[in-house]
């Protein structure tokens, strides 16, 4: 079974789309600061890091098999300028499921930005893909992301104690999800992500 969705992905602002060599700049601007690392599984990255991630486990741009992930670019429609990303990954077949993450710019803060892509990532995970359930899990310390899931009609289901030895640290991490069902009603004002094809 293959899982794939037509790009890109319009929003309001914003193209989600697969990320090419030529975004490598916009991705080491906040890809390599350490406070936009901090609670995500990954180092500040250098032009090399983000060049191999492109060739590598970014290029998929389809769902093929459970625990395959696409990361997808947040683009600006009016620059071109890609200022976040988004992940979504099957994590199972037999149980309809799925994962969001998500990075953005701190220079883009504020804006509701990483909210209007996010929106659109559980456009593909639900629309695209036919996902019966997306989770999104949030190192507990790291308020902005937990705003953000709420923000996108996700709930908390959990808060799980110290359960990752993550950087050097035991870690506490609160995990969101949102239902098929729950999605229609979850719709944001300005929400474009049902119209595909080139932006006019």
């Amino acid at each position: 079974m293959k899982l794939a969705p037509v790009y890109p992905i319009r929003s309001a602002r914003l193209l989600l789309r697969p990320l090419t060599e030529a975004d490598v700049g916009d991705l080491v601007e906040y890809r390599s600061i350490p406070e936009v690392c901090r609670y995500v599984p990954f180092e500040p990255q250098s032009a090399e890091d983000v060049k191999v991630r492109i060739s590598g486990v970014w290029r998929p741009q389809t769902l093929d098999q459970e625990g395959d992930a696409i990361t997808l670019g947040a683009e600006l429609v009016e620059s071109g300028k890609v200022i976040g990303d988004v992940m979504v990954r099957w994590l199972s077949a037999e149980h309809s499921c799925g994962e969001i993450g998500y990075v953005f710019s701190p220079a883009y803060s504020g804006r509701g930005y990483a909210a209007e892509a996010a929106h659109a990532g559980l456009h593909v995970a639900f629309d695209d893909f036919g996902l019966h359930r997306v989770i999104a899990r949030v190192d507990a310390r790291n308020l902005a992301s937990a705003r953000l899931a709420r923000r996108i009609g996700m709930r908390q289901e959990a808060l799980l104690r110290e359960n990752e030895w993550f950087k050097g640290e035991w870690t506490d991490e609160i995990e969101f999800a949102i239902l098929a069902q729950e999605w229609p009603s979850r719709k944001i004002a300005g929400c474009l992500t049902c119209d595909r094809g080139q932006p006019g």
